[in-house]
């Protein structure tokens, strides 16, 4: 059992917690055990798994299934399990894995992707992931300068969904958007001066959407190459709403349109 905090793999899997150590190493940080569940149904390749006497007794076939697939196993105290982890109260599990989503992915019979542009908010990006792979999104694009898509409160908060969607980071989402016009995709942008609702769209047709940072939205450049533009109805109380529900918003219409 690994009892000190200054052990080489405490060091090790803390610089997980920052981008740099991320890139370095080529690895994600999965914590608690529903992502570490869902880790292991997808098959995913585990670099090392740290766990508590208390959690392997919890969840022993969870354990038995994630050592099969484990490089290294390591039995932790758990004042070293909560150094490891990134949230307050972890549940008494971490892994580590190579990072599966370093190529892009090619999308074929595209019907419905989002582009995010200086997205800043993990847990907003972690919740449009949940919500995309519950609606059945074909791909999500992110400018280089969002939120990372491996910070590992972008992995808890999609609640195992990160795996289950593309996920590309592009340095020109100009050249994403007219690449995907070319071939006869919508481009509806998310504006709070658009005159035409949300609803008001033909979202039964392959379609991107694009949404902007929480505090500025779209940049101009993006938002000039809107084919529409819509805007989500508020109170005269409201300034805006949560780029995360605006995104569920657009994505549950798309689906009623579909269902209608």
């Amino acid at each position: 059992m690994i009892t000190s905090l200054k052990n080489p793999l405490v060091k090790q899997i803390r610089q997980l917690h920052r981008t740099k150590g991320r890139r370095e190493q080529n690895l994600l940080l999965f914590e608690g055990t529903h992502l570490l569940e869902t880790a292991c149904e997808v098959n995913c390749s585990l670099d090392c798994l740290c766990y508590t006497a208390q959690w392997q007794s919890r969840y022993p076939q969870l354990w038995e299934l994630a050592t099969q697939k484990a490089q290294r196993i390591e039995l932790v105290s758990p004042e070293v399990l909560q150094a490891l982890a990134t949230t307050v109260n972890p549940d008494g599990v971490i892994a580590t894995a190579v990072n599966p989503k370093i190529s892009k992915p090619t999308i074929a019979d595209f019907k419905i992707g989002l582009i995010l542009e200086r997205l800043q908010d993990p847990g907003n990006l972690g919740t449009i992931i949940r919500t995309a792979v519950a609606t059945e999104i074909d791909g999500i694009w992110l400018s280089s300068d969002s939120v990372d898509i491996d910070n590992p409160k972008v992995l808890r908060s999609s609640a195992g969904a990160w795996f289950h969607v593309p996920l590309i980071v592009s340095c020109d989402l100009s050249a994403t958007i007219k690449h995907y016009q070319a071939s006869g995709v919508q481009v509806i942008a998310t504006l709070p001066t658009a005159t035409n609702t949300y609803w008001d769209v033909d979202l039964t047709q392959p379609s991107l959407i694009l949404l902007g940072n929480e505090g500025a939205g779209l940049s101009e450049e993006l938002a000039s190459l809107a084919d529409q533009t819509v805007s989500i109805p508020l109170g005269n109380t409201i300034e805006s709403l949560n780029v995360a529900i605006a995104c569920a918003l657009l994505l549950y219409e798309r689906q009623r349109q579909i269902r209608q």
